[in-house]
């Protein structure tokens, strides 16, 4: 198995979870992930889709609590589950539950004493579908990304940034403006500085505008989420695809939180939305 160490292995849906661990160059640590294979990956290469999570969350979170092996055993889709940072005893950390370990944000760090190890960004872009495809049976020609709240962020700025590597993007209750939001402003500040300026390659609103994306965004957002008018203002992100004029659904879900069951709720959803964007 290449690089990875296997930590697990179950047969589900007809395919194999995976639970993997390796050392990572770009980050310095050991670093775990979950690859669920679909029955179609045992006859040739698929489509692969990956997905960051949230604050405070491993790789364990969406793949034990989203339900997503079903849908993707039928849409044969391979599924990458990355850990959300670096961790290990010499790796910087907080007592605060949205900065340091658990809490990457997918930005690569420039300021101490963060900047030995959280470079989350260039190991979502880089290292890891190298591995990815070096280890198991990818399709060629582009991958999917999708997340969940920082994941959110995570997934939609990667794929804007990087739209020859990612053709379809979809993202859970996305903090879609961390320039402007107490999330976003104390993790940027303390991983990237004081600049601002610098800020903006990680801001969803700021790359819609600048950039946009070649195929159509799909967002799901709780409209009881307890962090909505804070933390994720949605409404920004709609302002800046009004703008833009980017092809996108967003939808705002009555009754639904943050949480996994908001997630397991609409997963199938996303995933089809991949499927059939990278199935062309």
């Amino acid at each position: 198995m290449g690089p990875f160490e296997k930590i697990s292995d179950n047969q589900c849906f007809g395919g194999t979870q995976l639970t993997l661990a390796h050392h990572s160059r770009t980050t310095g640590t050991k670093m775990r992930l979950s690859v669920y294979l679909p029955p179609a990956a045992k006859d040739g290469p698929v489509p692969v889709v990956y997905y960051l999570s949230g604050l405070t969350c491993t790789e364990e979170n969406f793949t034990v609590k989203a339900g997503a092996q079903r849908v993707a055993a039928e849409m044969g889709l391979i599924v990458v589950a990355p850990d959300t940072s670096p961790r290990g005893e010499n790796v910087a950390d907080s007592s605060e539950y949205d900065l340091g370990q658990g809490a990457g944000f997918y930005v690569d760090a420039v300021q101490e004493p963060w900047a030995p190890h959280f470079k989350m960004y260039s190991y979502i872009v880089h290292e890891l579908p190298q591995l990815v495809a070096e280890d198991f049976p990818v399709r060629p020609g582009g991958a999917g990304i999708m997340g969940h709240s920082m994941g959110g962020h995570g997934a939609l700025t990667i794929a804007m940034r990087h739209p020859d590597l990612f053709k379809s993007v979809s993202a859970f209750s996305p903090i879609v403006a961390p320039s402007q939001v107490p999330w976003g402003r104390k993790a940027f500040a303390a991983y990237l500085g004081d600049d601002e300026a610098a800020w903006a390659e990680h801001d969803a609103c700021h790359l819609v505008r600048e950039r946009g994306f070649p195929t159509q965004i799909l967002i799901d957002q709780g409209a009881d989420d307890p962090f909505l008018e804070e933390q994720l203002q949605t409404h920004r992100f709609i302002d800046a695809l009004k703008e833009k004029g980017q092809s996108a659904k967003v939808r705002m879900q009555p009754g639904y939180d943050h949480s996994y069951f908001f997630v397991a709720s609409f997963i199938d959803d996303h995933l089809r939305h991949h499927a059939l964007v990278l199935n062309g």
